[in-house]
């Protein structure tokens, strides 16, 4: 009896030796992460205390035992604010037109490089595609703001050029556009730089897949449709899963400086209405609430994507 009881605690002790052993053999690894687990501990989960202000009346000048709690006062405004209702269509508009766009353009664009048997000119269009990526949104809405403009942008030269218009369009003073207009900056900003990862998933394909399809007479059309779409599929799902949590982050430096007074029902995002109401008006309380309700959601989606994929049988982050 005595031996099976020692027998049964030193198997109940074998995982955590072993546990134990495994953390000593990666000590090295757990000394070099520790200073990003520091940062994360410090930037991303004290500041959390702070949500606390959405649940009172903030005023900087009280203690936090003098402040005066309201519970889900704010909440309720948010869901009864017409403007905040307006910037909430703004953000997931502009969010889901920004990832629809995004993946579709990046699928065609890694399908049709991939496509391209010259080495270098298969290069040399990668790189080109992918150095606006690291232009800041300051640049690029220049850019974007100067090809629009009504005097000697290019956009509007063209189409006068071709015949399709017969005076220039002030594309920034018209709120149907700006939606489109965003959502183009972020196709030419991020478009070879989302089509890396699918030109990865692309390469690990089994080349005697493409050469079985050939020997049956598949074209390059049928190849990319039956072989190289499915090879990839598994990247799209994992990818889409994640960009699901950014469903309420359709971006803030493009809409803050493409913006103005003319298009502000249409340019205004959470992120947007945050420093407005957090920092120009000093109503604390008001842009917390709307940073919390912006993050439950995030997590929410996140994990409603990934039940769905779980139940379809596809590939999840968990």
């Amino acid at each position: 009896m005595a031996k099976a009881i020692s027998r049964k605690s030193a198997s109940a002790d074998l995982p955590k030796s072993s546990l134990m052993k495994k953390l000593r053999s990666q000590k090295q690894l757990l000394f070099m992460s520790l200073p990003i687990v520091i940062y994360i501990l410090i930037f991303s989960y004290y500041p959390i205390w702070g949500w606390t202000m959405a649940f009172q009346d903030y005023s900087p000048a009280k203690a936090l035992s003098e402040q005066n709690w309201v519970g889900f006062k704010h909440f309720a405004f948010l869901f009864t604010d017409e403007a905040f209702l307006r910037v909430l269509r703004n953000t997931i508009a502009m969010s889901l037109i920004n990832m629809i766009l995004g993946f579709v353009t990046a699928i065609l664009f890694a399908l049709l490089l991939n496509e391209i048997k010259g080495r270098f000119f298969k290069r040399t269009i990668q790189t080109v595609s992918y150095l606006p990526h690291f232009l800041s949104w300051i640049i690029v809405t220049g850019i974007v703001a100067s090809s629009l403009s009504v005097d000697g942008g290019i956009i509007n030269i063209l189409l006068l050029k071709l015949g399709i218009i017969s005076e220039p369009i002030m594309w920034l003073s018209i709120p149907e556009y700006f939606w489109g207009i965003v959502g183009a900056s972020h196709v030419w900003k991020e478009l070879g730089w989302n089509a890396i990862i699918y030109l990865a998933a692309i390469t690990s394909i089994d080349p005697s897949q493409y050469e079985a399809a050939e020997i049956d007479g598949a074209n390059r059309y049928q190849k990319m449709l039956y072989i190289t779409l499915p090879g990839i599929k598994s990247i799209v799902v994992i990818l889409l899963i994640m960009n699901m949590g950014w469903v309420l982050e359709a971006g803030f430096e493009v809409q803050y400086l493409l913006g103005n007074g003319v298009v502000v029902d249409w340019s205004q995002t959470i992120d947007i209405f945050v420093l407005k109401y957090g920092l120009q008006i000093g109503n604390y309380s008001l842009a917390t609430a709307a940073g919390i309700f912006k993050t439950i959601v995030s997590i929410t989606l996140i994990f409603a994507a990934n039940s769905i994929a779980k139940r379809l049988g596809e590939d999840r982050l968990i």
